[in-house]
């Protein structure tokens, strides 16, 4: 497969050069099997919508879209966000953030899961004149910045979701579906919240949908699903008598 890079005057830093991390801690103990979550889950319609493997998703990772001192300053850490049409490597080079002056493209949909009241992620601060005293709200930076179509805020402690899509240049906030779930159409797929347990944690999730109201499996929930598939099957056989399975070509002592 062949990886693509972008000649950009050498005076704008890339990847390389820009920090990975602003030095905070992750806020709970949800956020990685979260993110784990939804980008085991959506494998396969990723692959289908780009079957020539460019596309990326980053996990708390930096998106930089400005040039301050220090560099933390001008990048967002979306909990979770997925970029079509870039390549998921740079020169070779596993990315340590994702910069938009380098690629101009911005992601599809970005995710925030908010450990607090959700108020930090709906923060509308515009970017002041100066544009020094104050840092920018995310909601303000994804929705006039970055123009992300696609905004989620997952509020974990009151088990909220709000969906935002970009509609002339300004979110608006999506209503669900019938099932409770938001559309995002250029993904063919519904989001939504889910009860059940992952990783020893029993809460709610977000979780993928198919258009017809079907949940998009983790690689562990289809493994799971085939095991007693198999299992129902064995047991049916089970109860068939040695001529009948003989009949069918089983050897009986294979069910045993």
């Amino acid at each position: 497969m062949a990886e693509t890079s972008i000649s950009i005057s050498p005076q704008f830093p890339d990847h390389t050069q820009l920090p990975e991390s602003d030095g905070t801690f992750v806020k709970n103990f949800q956020e990685h099997p979260q993110s784990l979550i939804l980008t085991d889950s959506i494998g396969d319609v990723l692959e289908r919508l780009n079957p020539d493997g460019q596309y990326c998703i980053g996990q708390d990772c930096g998106i930089y879209w400005r040039e301050t001192e220090p560099p933390e300053r001008g990048a967002e850490a979306p909990d979770w966000f997925y970029v079509p049409g870039v390549p998921p490597k740079l020169d070779g080079k596993i990315r340590r953030s994702y910069v938009l002056w380098r690629e101009f493209l911005s992601p599809l949909i970005a995710l925030e899961f908010a450990s607090g009241d959700g108020s930090e992620e709906r923060d509308r601060t515009a970017l002041s004149i100066a544009g020094t005293t104050q840092k920018p709200g995310k909601f303000w930076v994804y929705e006039r910045i970055m123009r992300i179509p696609y905004y989620g805020i997952y509020v974990i402690n009151s088990g909220a979701l709000e969906m935002y899509s970009l509609v002339n240049g300004a979110y608006e906030q999506m209503t669900p579906n019938q099932r409770g779930h938001y559309v995002i159409v250029p993904l063919g797929v519904e989001l939504g919240l889910l009860e059940g347990n992952y990783q020893n944690q029993q809460g709610l999730w977000l979780r993928w949908w198919d258009n017809n109201g079907n949940l998009l499996l983790t690689g562990q929930e289809a493994a799971e699903l085939e095991r007693q598939k198999r299992q129902r099957l064995i047991e049916k056989l089970r109860s068939l008598s040695p001529e009948e399975l003989q009949n069918l070509g089983i050897d009986p002592t294979d069910l045993t």
